[in-house]
């Protein structure tokens, strides 16, 4: 385990831009600039970035007849046979037509260089759409499952040369559906993960020739690993490809979608039957995801037979959920563009609840389906937390947090500042998620993380590992003066980290910066600096708001001080520092779920007795 150890435990699910060295980000613009230049000469317009995956990159375009198209590039340093699947894809997404699917356009090789071209779906993605709204409306929840239940039903029944050739998509999730708001229709996107079904809904293999049945095809599975935050059991374990795969996707996809969290994984916690959803509905989303492989084929036959019946539910919106923030949140009066990125503890916290020994060190590129993977021994309750945590930094957010599990309950410290005011309602469940699935977990322990502006990193660079960094002279470490009310439990001080040096920050700072930062935890502010260093780069991450503008001459000095004494700083890891602006722990009694919240059978009834 020693020899294997990670190096950062700072791991983002997707890199930010803004934490690339300046050579990976020139190479990414260029090959971005390249990329918008080729369908320039293709005569193509109005040019843009819309994804990025593992596999390769995404871009909308307009023709001459201003009609809008999506064309997909894989990325040229991988394999032969990883970038043929940009093909494999262009041949499964011809095989559907359908209404809630883009046109296949073309497929072609330019240069080496495979580009798919689809026709684009109108809207917004649904994990963008629940990143701004929170919950979805219980109406617009039914009908979404209405559709996605009609379209399987067509991929399930899809033929081949007049054979049953069912088609499984293979990657369901919120991101891969669009949701054009004006309509109200959806598009299934994404086809990267496709393939012909092996198995029927039954189990029966699906083929009429003996020397097929009796190959070893059907021995192996030919599916494809969607998202493991969404997938169901059998398809994250390798199983015969089945047309469930995609009920179990769509299962996690209304889930979280329902529930205002990006994954399946807190079912157990926050269960279907405890989010104002209509008793069938809910029942039905909570057998889906059950442990019993029968249930969930159940339901999901269930599921595609009754959703044309329950779309024709009166579903007003009703107030049915608190919209409160549990944890302190302060929000920022002029708005402002942040890439978030979250800091935190979570690989001591993923090994003290992983059975999986023996994890081994990947570099930079596999880090985002490292971290994945590293959840697979972990019981479902602790995946979704780490999840949840991980979605408050999709926000313009910073702050901090630590979490203590105690036998007597959760103790919660939490300092969080959001700058966009029309995130609030959304912002307040993700972090009310947060607290559910805390609550849930019965270890005792505890869970730190920072979170902050990607854009304002201090990157520095050095050719050869004895070299020091060099400091440009114009470099300062800038902070925002709050004012505070200084009376009260605001008047107390709080540490940085003041429950010890954290297991998995490795790099040693010297004592000059340690006795600046010892200085600073005396004047009155917030924030966080952390330190990390690899052979060859040194990221400075950071956020400070003053809380004693007096303080402002000596706050200000210590952080001038710091800068000058990064050159002395040895050694590769990370080091972390975080200040709350005052002690004031919420505590949380343990409950493994919380309470059920169904839709009234008779919302008029239920209005008029909350009227006020």
């Amino acid at each position: 385990m020693d020899k294997h150890q990670l190096r950062n435990f700072y791991i983002p699910e997707e890199q930010s831009f803004y934490l690339l060295n300046a050579n990976d980000a020139k190479k990414l613009k260029d090959w971005v600039a390249l990329c918008i230049d080729e369908l320039q000469k293709l005569g193509y317009q109005q040019i843009e970035l819309v994804g990025k995956g593992a596999y390769g990159f995404a871009f909308a375009g307009l023709d001459n007849a201003l009609r809008a198209y999506v064309f997909k590039f894989s990325r040229i340093n991988l394999p032969q046979h990883i970038q043929e699947r940009l093909a494999d894809e262009a041949f499964m997404l011809s095989q559907v037509q359908h209404p809630n699917v883009p046109a296949f356009v073309t497929y072609q090789v330019v240069k080496k260089q495979g580009i798919l071209m689809m026709g684009r779906a109108q809207g917004v993605d649904l994990e963008q759409y629940g990143l701004r709204h929170g919950r979805l409306p219980v109406r617009l929840i039914v009908n979404i499952a209405t559709q996605l239940a009609s379209l399987l039903l067509v991929l399930r029944g899809h033929q081949k040369d007049g054979a049953a050739c069912p088609i499984v998509h293979g990657d369901i999730k919120p991101s891969n559906i669009v949701f054009d708001e004006t309509t109200g229709a959806i598009s299934l996107v994404d086809w990267g993960s496709s393939v012909f079904a092996q198995v029927d809904e039954q189990g029966h293999y699906i083929s009429n020739n003996v020397m097929a049945l009796m190959s070893s095809d059907l021995q192996s599975s030919n599916a494809r690993l969607g998202d493991v935050y969404f997938i169901g059991a059998e398809q994250r374990q390798g199983g015969l490809s089945s047309p469930r795969f995609d009920e179990q996707g769509v299962a996690g996809t209304l889930y979280a979608l329902a529930s205002g969290q990006s994954c399946r994984f807190g079912r157990k916690a926050i269960p279907a039957r405890s989010l104002g959803l209509p008793m069938e509905f809910a029942t039905m989303l909570d057998s889906m995801l059950a442990d019993d492989p029968e249930l969930r084929a159940q339901a999901g036959d269930y599921f595609l037979k009754a959703m044309p019946r329950l779309n024709r539910l009166v579903l007003p919106p009703l107030p049915l959920l608190p919209t409160q923030s549990l944890l302190p949140v302060g929000l920022s009066p002029v708005d402002k563009e942040l890439d978030t990125v979250v800091y935190s503890s979570r690989k001591s916290f993923l090994r003290e609840h992983s059975d999986e020994m023996g994890i081994q060190y990947v570099d930079d590129v596999q880090l985002e389906r490292y971290y994945k993977n590293y959840l697979e021994g972990m019981g479902e309750t602790e995946k979704a937390f780490v999840a949840a945590v991980s979605r408050l930094g999709r926000y313009p957010v910073v702050g901090g947090l630590a979490i203590h599990w105690q036998q007597q309950g959760v103790y919660i410290d939490c300092h969080l500042h959001l700058y966009q005011q029309e995130l609030l309602p959304a912002f307040n469940i993700a972090v009310n998620n947060v607290v559910y699935l805390a609550q849930a977990i019965a270890k005792v322990g505890t869970f730190k993380a920072c979170l902050f502006d990607a854009r304002q990193t201090i990157h520095l660079s050095r050719s050869a590992i004895n070299d020091v960094f060099c400091v440009p002279d114009h470099l300062i470490i800038p902070y925002e003066i709050t004012a505070m009310n200084e009376s009260g439990q605001a008047a107390k001080q709080h540490s940085y980290f003041e429950d010890g040096k954290d297991p998995d920050e490795q790099l040693v700072l010297p004592d000059a910066i340690m006795d600046d930062i010892a200085a600073l935890n005396l004047i009155r502010h917030t924030g966080c600096i952390i330190f990390e260093v690899t052979t060859f780069h040194m990221k400075i991450h950071h956020y400070f708001h003053l809380l004693d503008a007096s303080a402002e001459p000596a706050f200000k000095l210590l952080l001038a001080n710091i800068v000058s004494k990064i050159s002395l700083i040895t050694g590769e890891g990370v080091a972390g520092f975080m200040k709350l602006p005052h002690k004031d722990t919420r505590h949380f009694r343990h409950q493994m779920v919380i309470p059920q919240c169904l839709y009234p059978a008779n919302p008029q009834h239920w209005l008029e007795e909350h009227r006020d």
